[in-house]
C-alpha cells in the first residue's frame, strides 16, 4: 500500500534536528558502537519512518531521543535539537518537563506499557499531570480520548484494568495516553509489532487519523515496509548503528540508491510476485558493533563491494533533490557528495 497525498513541504527549521549522534555501552568486552555518526530531521508535521533489521540501531536511537538509556549507555559526540534546544545539554528536570508533554512515546509491548496494578483512570489522569485542570475534567478528557482511538463504553471501562482488555485494546489506550497531552512530536517504537494484521492496519489509520488532527510529528519504529509505506512522509534506512539512506518515502521505495535498501525492499513479502515456499533474505549477519570499524558497515553482505569498500568509510551522496545515501558506488555513478 502507498500514500498518494502529497508530501508536505519541509520547513526551514526541523522539530527534530539529530546531528552526528554518536552512543556507546559500556560491555564486558568492550564499547559497543551502538549509534555512529546518525543525522535525521523530523519536520513539523510530517511522520518520518526507520527502517532496518534486528539490531540497526532503531529503538535505540529512539530511546536516546527520550532519554530513556541504561546506566551504561554514553553518548561521546553529536546533538539531539528539539524546538531548537539540545536534549543532551538540559538539566534533568528541564528535560523531564518536557516528557508526557511536548515529547510523548508508544512503547512497542502494549503488554507490559501500562501498570497492571492501577487503573486506566488513574493512569490517563496522572499522565496529564502538566495541565492545570480538576480531576473531573481531566477525566472527562480521557474518556473522549478512549472513545476517539474505539474502545468501546469507554465511561464505565476507564475504571478496569490493563488485563480486562486484549493486546489491541491496551494498544488503543497507550495511544491514547501519549496523544492526551498533545505532543509536538510522538516517537513509535515498533507500536504495531504485537498485534495482528487486521489491527495492525486499524492501529496504523488511527495513528495517522489522530496525527492529522492534532497536528504533531511522527517518529516512526518499525521493521514493515508496507506501513512504513502506507503511513510515512520520510523514510531513514539505518544498518549497524548507521543511517545509510533517508528521503522521501516515494524516492526510497521507487529508487532506492543504497546495496541495502534494495536488499531489504527484495525481502518485503509484499513485494513477492510468484509463488514460492521459501522468502528471500540478505545473507550473512549484522556485524558486532564492538571496536573500531573500516570501510563500509555494509560491505560483508555487498554483492556490490570492491577494494574501496574494505578501507574507506563512504560520504554521503544526493540520490535526487531530497534522497541521499552513503555508498561508494553512487560515486562512481558520477552522484554529487553532500
Amino acid at each position: 500500500m502507498r500514500r498518494e497525498d502529497p508530501t508536505p513541504p519541509m520547513s526551514a527549521h526541523p522539530l527534530l534536528e539529530v546531528r552526528n549522534l554518536n552512543l556507546d555501552f559500556g560491555s564486558p568486552r568492550g564499547r559497543v558502537h551502538a549509534l555512529r555518526n546518525v543525522s535525521l530531521d523530523v519536520p513539523t508535521g510530517q511522520i518520518v519512518g526507520i527502517v532496518g533489521e534486528s539490531g540497526s540501531g532503531k529503538s535505540t536511537l529512539a530511546y536516546t531521543v527520550m532519554g530513556l538509556l541504561p546506566e551504561n549507555a554514553q553518548v561521546t559526540a553529536g546533538s539531539i535539537v528539539f524546538e531548537r534546544r539540545d536534549l543532551l545539554t538540559l538539566t534533568a528536570q528541564a528535560r523531564r518537563s518536557l516528557m508526557g508533554d511536548r515529547l510523548s512515546m508508544i512503547f512497542q509491548d502494549p503488554m507490559t506499557a501500562l501498570n497492571p496494578v492501577r487503573t486506566i483512570e488513574s493512569q490517563m489522569i496522572d499522565i496529564q499531570h502538566h495541565e492545570q485542570r480538576g480531576r473531573s475534567e481531566k477525566r472527562a478528557r480521557a474518556i473522549d480520548m478512549l472513545k476517539r482511538v474505539g474502545i468501546p463504553d469507554p465511561q464505565s471501562r476507564i475504571g478496569n484494568y490493563p488485563h480486562q482488555f486484549s493486546g489491541g485494546m491496551r494498544q488503543r489506550i497507550c495511544i491514547a495516553m501519549a496523544l492526551l497531552v498533545r505532543p509536538s512530536l510522538l516517537i513509535a517504537d515498533e507500536p504495531t509489532t504485537a498485534l495482528d494484521a487486521t489491527l495492525e492496519v486499524q492501529i496504523i489509520h488511527l495513528l495517522k487519523d489522530l496525527q492529522r488532527e492534532i497536528g504533531c510529528s511522527i517518529l516512526f519504529v518499525s521493521h514493515h515496509l508496507g506501513v512504513v509505506a502506507e503511513l510515512c512522509d520520510r523514510v531513514a534506512v539505518m544498518y549497524a548503528g548507521e543511517v545509510v539512506e533517508q528521503g522521501a518515502v516515494r524516492d526510497i521505495f521507487h529508487t532506492p540508491g543504497h546495496p541495502y535498501t534494495r536488499a531489504l525492499l527484495e525481502c518485503d513479502p509484499g513485494r513477492i510476485k510468484q509463488r514460492t515456499r521459501n522468502l528471500p533474505t540478505i545473507p550473512g549477519e549484522v556485524p558486532s558493533m564492538l571496536g573500531s570499524k573500516k570501510g563500509c558497515i555494509f560491505h560483508p553482505r555487498c554483492p556490490h563491494a570492491f577494494d574501496r569498500c574494505v578501507y574507506e568509510t563512504p560520504g554521503e551522496y544526493r540520490v535526487a533533490a531530497d534522497q541521499v545515501a552513503r555508498c561508494h558506488l553512487l560515486d562512481r555513478a558520477g552522484m554529487v557528495a553532500t
